[in-house]
This record gives C-alpha cells, sequence and structure tokens, in this order.
C-alpha cells in the first residue's frame, strides 16, 4: 500500500522562495502547542549574505471597519514569532516530510519549525451577517517567510511566502465519565408546593455534527401548570478585548408533549437537539473556528484552559457552550429555567486508532500548490 502524504507548497511572486509545510495547524495540547514545521528553499546565489526569516503575527478584529471613524479603529495585529531560519538542523529534531523534502531539494532546502506563545489565541471569527465586510471579524494567523538582511526590516512581497494557518484546540485525550447534572426548583408566591426541574446530559464533551441528549425530569409539587418546554443549545461568546459578552441560540426545539403538567403530575424525556452550522449562518454574533482555504467551516469549539487556570485570563474569542430548558406556566406563572454547560470539539486525532501496518516511512508526497494572492482575496481565501 503507498503511504502519500499531503505537502502544502507555494512560491514568492519572483518564483526566488518556495516553502513547504505539511500542515498548517498549531494544535494547542493545554501543557504545549504543537510546532507547524516545514521547508524553505531558496537559491543561495540569491540570498548574496542575506538570510531567511520566519515571521508568524495574530491579526484581532474586533470591530466592523465601516465603524471606525475619528481615528477610531477595531484592528490589532501583533508579530508572535521572527525569527531567522537555522541553515544548519540536526537530523533527530526533523520530522519525516521535512527530511524527505530535504532529499529531494538539496541543498537548497532549510527546515525550519515554529513555535507559538502558550497564551496565544485560538483562531475564530465572527459571522458579520453580511458578505459586505471583506476582513473577517475574529482572530486569525499568518505565517510569512521572506528573505531580508535585518529581521527588523518589513517582509517585501515579491520575495516571501504567506500562510494562513490557525491555532486550535481539540478534545481532551482523557475520556471522562462524568455527567452533568443540575436540579432547580421554585416556589410561587401566595401559592404552597414547588415546581421542580431536573437536567442530564449523557456526557460532557460532545463533538461537532453530534446530537445532544438533554434527559428532563419533571416533578409539578405546586399549584401551576407547565404548559410548555422549550430547550436551548447556547453559544456564549466573550470578545476580551472590548470585555463584551452575548449569547447566541445555535439550535433549538419547543415540545408540548406531556403537556399541560398539572399540579401533582411528573413527566420524563430525553430531547434530542443538533446545533448545525447550516442553520447558524448569516446570523451576526455566531462565532466560528477559523477556517483555511475552501475546508468546510464549523462552530467554533469550546475554549479549554489549563487546569487551575480561569478562562477570565485567556486571550482573543472565548467560546463556550450550555443547554437551557425552560418550563412556561403562562404569563402569569413565569417559566422556570435550568442551564447546564457543556464542551462542543472536535475529538482528538491521537485518539484515532491506526492499524499496525500504518509505516512512518512515507512513498508519495502530494503537492497542493497555491497560486499567488490577488488584492481582492483576503487571507482566509488563502
Amino acid at each position: 500500500m503507498v503511504s502519500a502524504v499531503k505537502v502544502f507548497k507555494k512560491s514568492s511572486p519572483n518564483g526566488k522562495v518556495t516553502a513547504y509545510l505539511s500542515r498548517r495547524d498549531f494544535v494547542d495540547h493545554i501543557t504545549h502547542t504543537a510546532p507547524v514545521d516545514g521547508v524553505v528553499v531558496v537559491d543561495d546565489e540569491y540570498l548574496r549574505g542575506r538570510r531567511i526569516f520566519a515571521r508568524v503575527a495574530v491579526s484581532y478584529r474586533y470591530g466592523r471597519p465601516e465603524d471606525e471613524v475619528m481615528g477610531l479603529s477595531f484592528f490589532k495585529e501583533f508579530q508572535l514569532v521572527n525569527t531567522p531560519v537555522s541553515f544548519q538542523e540536526s537530523e533527530s529534531d526533523l520530522s519525516d516530510i521535512q527530511q524527505r523534502l530535504l532529499k529531494n531539494f538539496g541543498a537548497n532546502a532549510h527546515p525550519f519549525s515554529i513555535n507559538l506563545p502558550h497564551h496565544a489565541p485560538c483562531s475564530v471569527f465572527l459571522d458579520s451577517g453580511n458578505d459586505d465586510t471583506s476582513q473577517p471579524l475574529g482572530v486569525t494567523y499568518e505565517l510569512r517567510l521572506y528573505v531580508a538582511e535585518k529581521k527588523e526590516e518589513r517582509p517585501h512581497k515579491r520575495n516571501s511566502v504567506s500562510f494562513a494557518v490557525r491555532r486550535v484546540q481539540f478534545a481532551p485525550l482523557e475520556v471522562t465519565s462524568r455527567r452533568p447534572h443540575t436540579l432547580v426548583s421554585r416556589g410561587f408566591t401566595l401559592s404552597s408546593g414547588r415546581l421542580n426541574l431536573e437536567l442530564s446530559l449523557s456526557r460532557e464533551i460532545y463533538q461537532h455534527g453530534q446530537s445532544i441528549e438533554a434527559q428532563v425530569c419533571v416533578n409539578n409539587g405546586s399549584k401551576k401548570t407547565v404548559k410548555n418546554i422549550n430547550v436551548e443549545v447556547i453559544q456564549h461568546v466573550e470578545v476580551t478585548m472590548i470585555s463584551r459578552q452575548f449569547n447566541r441560540v445555535v439550535a433549538s426545539l419547543e415540545s408540548k408533549e406531556g403537556c399541560p403538567i398539572t399540579p401533582g403530575d411528573s413527566f420524563t424525556k430525553t430531547f434530542i437537539i443538533t446545533p448545525l452550522v447550516s442553520s447558524n449562518k448569516k446570523r451576526f454574533g455566531i462565532a466560528f473556528e477559523g477556517h483555511i482555504k475552501d475546508q468546510d467551516v464549523n462552530l467554533a469549539s469550546s475554549t479549554l484552559v489549563p487546569m487551575g487556570k480561569s478562562s477570565n485570563d485567556a486571550l482573543g474569542i472565548i467560546v463556550s457552550y450550555s443547554v437551557k430548558v425552560k418550563l412556561s406556566c403562562g404569563a402569569i406563572g413565569g417559566e422556570l429555567c435550568a442551564d447546564l454547560p457543556f464542551k462542543l470539539m472536535h475529538p482528538n486525532p491521537a485518539a484515532q486508532k491506526f492499524p499496525v501496518r500504518r509505516a512512518r516511512s512515507i512513498d508519495k508526497i502530494e503537492f497542493e500548490e497555491f497560486a499567488r494572492l490577488r488584492r481582492s482575496y483576503s487571507l482566509a481565501d488563502d
């Protein structure tokens, strides 16, 4: 069986610099962030004493460009990494793909490995609600490889190569058997007894596209009548730059099954609800995960923080999810609500079981070449 690996290839406008990446994701493992590594090919005669530099910049847009008036700016750009590419790397530190590329391209090929700071934010963008905004709201990353005499020099487009990359998080490898659970109760003025609502989920972490199973138990010991039950999946978004928080309902259903729940009655049912990106497009404020090229976009994953740390210490755009169940008792009786948080994430690729036959050696490399960015394109289109 031939083992083929896709490698991303891109050349500078003058054709003198060509970069090869085996992946375009900085994976945050909570304890550390995996590097993005590759190989850059530059003719020594073209360098003429200059050096190759690798630069990673993060762009944080937290407001619409049309709202920037009187010098007010809703855009920040930070340079996280700017380091020269070493021409002497130990082979023990190189990946299999890097070693294969070095053999293919000879002495003009130089390996590189880029690490992001641990506090760097995850790639997330917010839907503006229309197609008029050319620059997406949110956090985007750019990896640029360029030729210069000093790293302080501004990279020139003609002899530089840029890739849109992302910083992502996956679900933890440790599978927990914990089932989120909550119990709320409410009494009513001038009425005896209490209305009890118990809400539990089948697991703590769900994958994108999976159905969420919410078990609802109602025990009506009050004198009020429950007329309907509403179940919602809510996305909570915090934009740290402006300390703004807002919530968006990404899935909902209303049920009158078992209703009305009259005084003294009980009701138990498992509701199945699925938050999908297809039903949340063109909605202002919905957070999606950072995407590159033409990959399918998903709702933004839950933001994880290290043990002992608070989500208030995270940067960028912080995303979390919860299931909310509302019991409606009419205009006079009001509502009883239960809110239960959960995590929505991608499975960790390291948890996948591969057959023993899967070898480390690479039999074939497939190059995916990118055309030069046009002036009207954004980094997200790269």
